[in-house]
């Protein structure tokens, strides 16, 4: 056996990075653009929506099946690919003539993101010794982190001097530059023989795409409209039938086999877990900040730093201290510091200073840079190199599901008990009062939520089994058979 070449891992390490920053970048740049785009295409706050909107459901709906496909044709071309359509998608959108062609080429640059961030991590994982995939994977969440932090900022800066379309000109000669370091860095590989799955592939979509939609509208359309139950019920069928169809077919797009080890199917399930309380948060503090404290929206920007800050410095150090210790105990540490955090929470008032404010949410980025480099590392070294892409596919999948879950939850939780706490507050405080403490009382029940999800996290963190590593693709559902825990 031929054994893997390293040599030119740290300008894979850099051309992955490029496009693990340039996708949250563009998806956090856009959100403060999204005042200045309403006005320059005179549309309602409903139609703008759609273009943050349609870009997270395109990514999260197409991870697994962008992972299968590096499984097949090989990571370099997928990521390649993706990095292609990205660049270009980005000019599209600088050039679109109204609201629903700048979504619509939204979504071609989700499809590029999408394709990146299913064949990143699997691309680092073959390009690093275990040794040292703690570490790099690490670097990767730094670049996530940073472009999470910058992005307000820079959106900020490039709307105020000059035009909109500048936001997303600024892609293409990054995406170029990129696009030439990918080609030179990364290894290429050869074609799989292995079979396409198309009905898996649309069962998957449907499961997902319905319930993401449901959960980032449902405080609009109604929780319990007809239309949101409609698509839970769907994306239920689906789901089920994605589960019955996979274990039937030889080679399927998502092999289930590897839910077989319990690194795995626990990795995915408490990096969920952690994505859950993040998406959670994200979305209360800015109206705590803005509706409950008053604060300016670039104060309130300010004020949120902390978090994705905290993620930076943490994360490559988590990640290099995996390397050395395992992932189980630094995993379980950065859900249990997010824990303590979200109980922090539960204690925020009309009073609380901003020192107060940024420590709390610093913690939950500590917490959060703690876990994901560890776990990602320990779920991607459970799989064989002719998995990778598909695993790498799904723990993205459960990022950006987990995410989308803990804004729809916290924003049912919001909708819900708000106007219950208004109702009981009024008449003591009066109207204007009742409305600031309505929203604190309901954002501390949010910050309960996330403490059950944490502890709930920790839990599988601590249990997860031993390393293992199946040595050939599943068939029927069945899989291999585990080889014997790693010492």
């Amino acid at each position: 056996m031929v054994p893997p070449d390293y040599s030119r891992k740290w300008l894979v390490l850099a051309a992955v990075m490029v496009g693990t920053f340039m996708a949250p970048l563009d998806s956090s740049i856009v959100n403060v653009a999204l005042p200045t785009l309403r006005s320059a295409f005179n549309v309602p706050i409903t139609s703008v929506e759609w273009v943050v909107v349609a870009y997270l459901l395109v990514i999260s709906t197409l991870l697994l099946t962008f992972g299968r496909l590096a499984d097949m044709i090989g990571l370099k071309s997928v990521y390649m690919m993706g990095f292609a359509l990205f660049t270009v998608g980005s000019l599209a959108c600088a050039l679109a003539w109204s609201i629903w062609s700048l979504v619509g080429f939204r979504v071609l640059q989700a499809l590029g993101a999408a394709m990146m961030f299913a064949a990143g991590p699997a691309i680092i994982t073959a390009a690093f010794p275990p040794t040292e995939r703690g570490r790099a994977l690490g670097l990767v969440g730094v670049a996530v982190s940073a472009g999470m932090t910058v992005g307000p900022t820079v959106g900020g800066v490039i709307v105020g001097i000059a035009s909109w379309r500048w936001i997303f000109l600024i892609n293409v000669p990054i995406g170029i530059v990129a696009l030439l370091l990918s080609w030179r860095a990364i290894a290429g590989s050869s074609s799989r023989d292995q079979k396409s799955d198309p009905l898996g592939a649309i069962l998957s979509f449907v499961a997902l795409f319905p319930v993401l939609l449901a959960l980032s509208q449902g405080s609009e359309w109604g929780w319990t409209s007809p239309l949101v139950l409609a698509m839970f019920a769907v994306s239920m069928a689906a789901g089920a039938a994605f589960i019955l169809a996979e274990r039937k077919v030889h080679e399927p797009m998502l092999d289930l086999s590897l839910f077989r080890v319990r690194l795995f199917s626990a990795g995915l399930l408490s990096a969920m877990a952690s994505f859950v309380v993040t998406g959670a948060v994200l979305f209360t503090m800015p109206f705590y900040l803005q509706t409950a404290h008053g604060i300016g929206v670039s104060t309130a920007g300010l004020l949120m730093t902390p978090l994705p800050l905290a993620m930076l410095v943490f994360g490559p150090i988590s990640g290099a201290l995996s390397d050395r210790i395992g992932s189980r105990v630094l995993s379980t540490l950065g859900l249990l510091v997010g824990a303590a955090a979200a109980f922090s929470l539960t204690g925020l008032s009309l009073t609380t200073g901003y020192l107060g404010i940024a420590l709390r949410l610093a913690i939950i980025g500590a917490g959060s840079g703690l876990f994901q480099s560890p776990n990602s590392s320990a779920v991607m070294g459970t799989v064989p190199p002719f998995r990778l892409g598909v695993a790498s596919g799904t723990l993205a999948t459960s990022r950006n599901v987990g995410q989308v879950f803990g804004v729809g939850l916290a924003g049912l939780v919001l909708s819900v008990r708000v106007p219950a706490y208004l109702r009981q507050l009024t008449p003591q405080l009066g109207s204007e009062l009742a409305a600031k403490q309505a929203l604190i009382h309901a954002a501390h029940e949010v910050g309960w939520l996330c403490v059950g999800v944490c502890l709930l996290g920790a839990i599988l963190s601590l249990t997860r089994g031993p390393t293992q590593v199946l040595e050939k693709p599943g068939s029927n559902g069945g899989g291999p058979v585990p080889k014997s825990p790693a010492a």
